[in-house]
């Protein structure tokens, strides 16, 4: 592999399935050192800014200035990571990992890809679409890896992830998007995670990851839900009822513009 350091994480299969195995109600790890050291360098170093190409920034209540891109010139860097991020090698590491079978990747890199967020970001803790839109097969399991040098906890943009199955909301961990660091967890009806306190970085400071989602043709009776789009929740009482206001209004201003 030229970019994921499989060495490296073969080496640490077993300390990697244990911790994200052993998680409830949903399984979920982080871990270091995804890329090679130099590869993740070359990644960061090609990650474009926001007005390189073609990016997607819509704004909807429950997410605000968050872009994404999918697409990329065929051979170069990014288009050679992600497509390590679909390769038969590492769907079957994945697969160690999180015991779930038949694990598939998606070229088209649908709700993935590259996303990038500037000040004031934020994307409401959510479980994600269950079913892919081309496919229909279900959505099992999401990696991220992040590409941010020198992050501050002062800037927020930490990834959440919710146990909501009680009578109270309980927060299960926090992952700062830290470089070269990743966080994958599984995704079913209760898998709820987000990243809901907008972004207090400075000019120019963007939170940037790499985003992947797999699927399988089938998964256990027990879980399949009917299709649904992703489904958010209210994690921070009135504050998030006047976030959600506020981005409804910056969301109606856009459409409202294109018109």
């Amino acid at each position: 592999m030229e970019f994921i350091d499989m060495e490296r994480l073969r080496a640490r299969t077993d300390e990697i399935r244990t911790a994200f195995r052993s998680q409830r109600p949903f399984h979920w790890t982080m871990f270091e050192g995804f890329f090679k050291p130099d590869k993740a360098e070359e990644v960061h170093n090609s990650y474009p800014a926001i007005g390189e190409g073609t990016w997607d920034g819509t704004t909807y209540i429950d997410q605000k200035n968050k872009f994404s891109k999918t697409v990329f010139e065929p051979g170069s860097v990014m288009d050679r990571a992600f497509q390590e991020l679909n390769s038969p090698e590492l769907l079957g590491w994945l697969e160690e990992i999180s015991g779930i079978e038949g694990l598939e990747g998606d070229p088209k890199l649908f709700g993935g890809g590259l996303h990038q967020s500037i000040t004031g970001a934020f994307l409401n803790v959510h479980v994600d679409y269950n079913f892919h839109p081309d496919t229909k097969h279900h959505r099992r399991l999401n990696v991220l890896v992040y590409m941010n040098k020198d992050w501050k906890d002062e800037y927020e943009g930490h990834l959440e992830l919710w146990d909501l199955t009680g009578s109270e909301k309980r927060l299960l961990g926090k992952v700062a998007p830290l470089f070269n660091r990743c966080a994958m967890f599984e995704t079913n009806e209760i898998s709820f995670h987000g990243h809901p306190k907008p972004l207090r970085t400075p000019p120019g400071v963007n939170r940037k990851s790499l985003a992947t989602y797999y699927y399988t043709a089938t998964r256990p009776e027990g879980e399949v839900a009917a299709e649904h789009n992703t489904v958010y929740v209210n994690t921070e009482g009135v504050g998030g009822q006047v976030k959600r206001f506020s981005s409804g209004v910056k969301a109606f201003l856009e459409r409202i513009n294109k018109q």
